[in-house]
């Protein structure tokens, strides 16, 4: 019999109303002999007359099907489903004393049709017994057909609305066969409780209650816990092999109901992510709104969400500029799908073709110009040093004169941290163009020029975390070029956040730097995402160290070593207090250097090194011009 119903998916709805059905003519025809019992047995014939369980029969099966109720799967029975049920009779019984009046309005003997004392019998033991068989069923199902022994172990971090919503998703998905044990937070009101029938424990007491029971799963509900938090609960997770899972915001629920398969692991990004940042709009919507606001590299990682953002302000008119099609055709679709495209233009263009980059000029007339191009990638440009110029130097100098010569009100440049002490060719271009902008901000009073400098940024296009997601899911090895190599990370959403935060406040000159956190060390971020995996480094997949990069460092750095900061309003913003150059012996150098672009890399790399005497090569073909 076990057997039978394991295979049945679900009782056909036909039987479901069937079984409902049997319970109302057994409902109708107790009330008929308890209330026979009331007022004597002789009165039997008087009312027990087959039109009596027929109309309510008719009755009741009109509205069941009404209120679906026959469609409601019998095992997954939850309140809502009892208030349907309890509605569907109530409206049934509703028109019976309907018709039980209107015949009595009508001078006909009530008490030869339905007695209103009949109806209000059959209507309670109708209810009671159709919610009562259907949790006997569910009970039966999860425990003998779906016994718990057979269950992998769950606790679930947050006893809030969002930890008993994820319990009752687990309890209705049978299939999963999750059996959640605890419930553990940091509220000391809640703790000691019993919640669904479990104990809300101490967080606190998680190491203690992970190693004396054997559990399989940690499932965190908690919306917006902080991530120093996460952290701790996720390391304790991890150090007893147990998996981490994360609920979704209420936003993505479907329909509004939180279902088992949207609960998910949690990815790596959320344990590197900090708290949220503060922007000043007041300050922001005088740079944003009504104006026409020019975003080149619109496509990329960094310069879709900047989009994103801006999306939020009420702008005048928003010009993106990208070269490379696939990501511009999926930015377009992305701003089609949420109806976002309001005085929104998608350009297919080079920032490096200056006659089209004018056209653009002359035709939108932007206020302000985000400069998000750039080729980024260290090894590829210490390959291709002519495309390095070309892109990060020649194309940020064709905007920024660009923008002078059609009186754009400010320009925000995106470079890196790889543009301090620069070891590549990578960094040193994104350097001259820092320099070239910053100089030409105090050659003319058109345009204030702004420079935004920051680290990696999570999940962005070819940053190692989608790197070693991609190793993992080929069952490794993951590369790592040196076991002591550093890196500063932030996501992508709070870089954006503060560009646009720092392109407000600028006032022509700054090079504003933010605070990155500590430094990470990228192998002990490969073994934490092994971990999340539900793998073991060294058994399951393996780590390889494949040697330093041509242009790469071990450390990166947000300053150079003249340069100090100063701080602004916004704590996570600081001015570098960096070397001032003549505006007219840049130009001049990077006239040169533009002219001699396509000449040999070791050409170009020494007018470079002309350019910023800090840029000192490593592992690198071009450290003899060091010498």
């Amino acid at each position: 019999m076990n057997t039978y119903i394991r295979k049945m998916r679900f009782v056909p709805s036909v039987v479901v109303l069937g079984m409902d059905l049997c319970i109302v003519f057994f409902a109708a025809m107790l009330a008929i002999l308890l209330r026979d019992s009331v007022i004597g047995i002789a009165h039997i014939s008087t009312f027990f007359t087959p039109i009596i369980p027929i109309t309510i029969l008719i009755v009741r099966a009109l509205f069941f099907l009404l209120f679906n109720i026959h469609k409601i799967v019998v095992r997954y029975t939850n309140s809502k489903d009892i208030v349907k049920i309890f509605l569907a009779t109530l409206s049934g019984t509703a028109v019976l004393f309907f018709l039980t009046y209107l015949l009595w309005i009508l001078n006909i003997n009530p008490s030869r049709f339905i007695p209103i004392s009949i109806i209000g019998m059959e209507f309670f033991i109708t209810t009671t017994v159709m919610v009562i068989y259907r949790f006997i069923f569910k009970i039966y199902f999860l425990e003998k057909i779906n016994p718990t022994k057979l269950k992998k172990n769950i606790v679930i971090v947050g006893a809030g609305v969002g930890g008993v919503t994820t319990k009752r998703a687990l309890d209705r998905d049978t299939a999963s066969k999750y059996n959640v044990l605890s419930f553990f937070d940091d509220d000391p009101k809640k703790q000691g409780m019993l919640l669904e029938n479990l104990t809300v424990r101490a967080i606190d007491q998680l190491d203690e209650y992970l190693t004396e029971n054997n559990i399989s799963f940690l499932i965190i509900s908690i919306q917006n816990l902080p991530t120093q938090r996460k952290n701790k609960i996720t390391e304790i997770a991890l150090n007893h092999n147990v998996k981490v899972l994360v609920v979704p915001p209420v936003t993505q629920w479907i329909n509004g109901e939180l279902s088992f398969k949207q609960i998910r692991k949690i990815k790596i990004e959320e344990l590197l992510e900090r708290d949220a940042i503060d922007i000043n709009k007041s300050l922001v919507n005088k740079d944003i709104v009504g104006k026409t606001i020019m975003i080149t590299g619109a496509a990329g990682s960094i310069g879709s969400e900047i989009v994103r953002q801006l999306l939020k302000f009420d702008f005048k008119k928003l010009i993106l500029i990208d070269n490379s099609e696939t990501p511009v055709f999926f930015l377009h679709q992305e701003l089609c799908s949420k109806k976002l495209w309001k005085n929104v233009e998608i350009l297919l263009a080079d920032i490096t073709d200056r006659e089209k980059m004018e056209e653009f000029m002359v035709l939108y007339k932007p206020d302000v110009i985000y400069h998000a191009a750039a080729y980024k990638h260290v090894q590829l440009m210490e390959e291709n040093v002519h495309a390095a110029v070309k892109n990060n130097v020649e194309g940020t100098k064709i905007m920024a004169d660009l923008a002078v010569k059609y009186n754009v009100k400010k320009f925000v440049m995106i470079s890196t941290d790889k543009a301090v002490n620069p070891t590549g060719v990578m960094g040193a271009s994104k350097r001259i163009a820092e320099i070239y902008v910053q100089s030409l901000n105090y050659a003319q009073k058109t345009t204030k020029f702004v420079t935004t400098r920051f680290g990696n940024v999570l999940g962005s296009n070819g940053s190692v975390i989608p790197i070693f997601r991609e190793q993992i899911e080929k069952g490794g090895p993951i590369t790592i070029t040196h076991p002591d190599i550093m890196r500063y990370f932030m996501t992508i959403y709070e870089a954006c956040q503060l560009v646009i935060t720092a392109g407000a406040m600028g006032e022509g000159g700054e090079i504003f730097i933010f605070d990155m956190g500590e430094a990470i060390k990228i192998y002990d971020l490969a073994a934490k995402m092994i971990k999340l995996s539900g793998l073991t480094l060294g058994k399951d997949i393996s780590i390889e160290f494949t040697g330093l990069r041509p242009g790469e460092k071990l450390y990166e750095e947000l300053l150079a070593n003249a340069e100090n900061t100063k701080p602004t309003p916004h704590k996570k913003i600081m001015i570098a207090d960096v070397i001032k150059y003549d505006y007219q012996d840049i130009e001049n150098k990077i006239e040169q250097l533009l002219i001699s672009k396509n000449e040999e890399s070791p050409h170009i790399v020494k007018l470079m090194k002309d350019i910023v005497p800090e840029y000192i090569s490593m592992n690198s073909k071009f450290e003899s011009l060091d010498k």
